[in-house]
C-alpha cells in the first residue's frame, strides 16, 4: 500500500515536522518507507527522515506493509493534512 503526497508546508520536512511522522509512524507495526528523489529511509528513523532534506514542493512516497498498513497510511495522512506539511 502506497500513496504520494506533494509536500505543501513552506520549509519543507523538517525538524519538527518529520519528528512527528516519525512518532506517528512507530505506533505502528508495520514496515514504513517514505521515498524521496529515488531514495528510501524507514519512517520510523528520524536520522533517515532527516537525511531526505525534503524540500517545499516535493513530491514523496510513503509506503507500508504489514498487518496494521492502512491503519498506518490513514494515520500518517491525517498527520501530514493536519499538520499542513503536505497534500
Amino acid at each position: 500500500m502506497q500513496k504520494t503526497f506533494q509536500v505543501t508546508a513552506e520549509s519543507g520536512i523538517h525538524a519538527r515536522p518529520a519528528t512527528m511522522l516519525v512518532q506517528t509512524a512507530s505506533k505502528f507495526d508495520s514496515d514504513i518507507q517514505l521515498e524521496y528523489n529515488g531514495k528510501k529511509v524507514n519512517l520510523k528513523s528520524i536520522m533517515g527522515v532527516m537525511s531526505l532534506g525534503i524540500p517545499q514542493g516535493a513530491q514523496i512516497t510513503i509506503s507500508a506493509e504489514g498487518s496494521d498498513a492502512a491503519e498506518a497510511m490513514n494515520a500518517l495522512t491525517e498527520t501530514l493534512a493536519k499538520e499542513g506539511l503536505a497534500q
